[in-house]
């Protein structure tokens, strides 16, 4: 009875000490849950790496009101997407993430052929299909949520970057710094 005892204790004792640790009741911090096939998983985290990377070259070139340079992105960004395979997430993941990575294809192809206004239109649908991308699948690096009121007849729009100083992509030089910061992500 008392080696029963004994060892109970140092098994709560342990189990109590693993769960104490930092981040040991928490997921990795930005890291999705996969469905075991690590080496897959690895890779699919780099691509969505490079999609949001993809994502904020052309938004960058939005900013500049550079159509043929934001056209070159659009269509860079929709040929990584296609390589994007949703097998490395969880079951539950999979169809949210076909249907995002198809919608964000479809705007990065008319972005590739379109002209400045309709690209910052697509670009407006696109932000959205990133963040819900970033959602699932985390990110490696800080990004800030933006968000410009008085776009879209003001409607508003949002976006992603990398820096919390506001660079608008749909107004360009007319209205560059017209935003907020919505929220921090990662």
């Amino acid at each position: 009875m008392r080696v029963l005892q004994v060892s109970l204790g140092i098994a709560i004792l342990s189990f109590a000490s693993l769960s104490a640790m930092p981040g040991a009741s928490t997921p990795m911090q930005n890291r999705p849950e996969k469905n075991g096939n690590g080496i897959n998983a690895i890779v699919q985290d780099e691509i969505a790496t490079t999609i949001v990377n993809q994502y904020l070259d052309l938004k960058n070139a939005l900013v500049e009101s550079n159509s043929e340079k934001a056209a070159q992105a659009g269509g860079k960004l929709a040929k990584t997407l296609k390589k994007f395979d949703v097998s490395s997430y969880e079951q539950g993941q999979q169809q949210e993430l076909k249907e995002i990575v198809e919608d964000a294809i479809e705007h990065g192809e008319h972005i590739s052929k379109s002209k400045i206004g309709h690209q910052r239109e697509h670009f407006e649908i696109l932000s959205e299909d990133i963040v819900d991308m970033v959602a699932i699948t985390g990110t490696s690096q800080t990004l800030y949520q933006q968000y410009c009121p008085m776009y879209n007849e003001n409607k508003g729009g949002f976006w992603l970057s990398t820096e919390e100083e506001i660079k608008n992509p749909y107004f360009g030089s007319k209205m560059l710094t017209c935003g907020k910061v919505q929220k921090k992500i990662g």
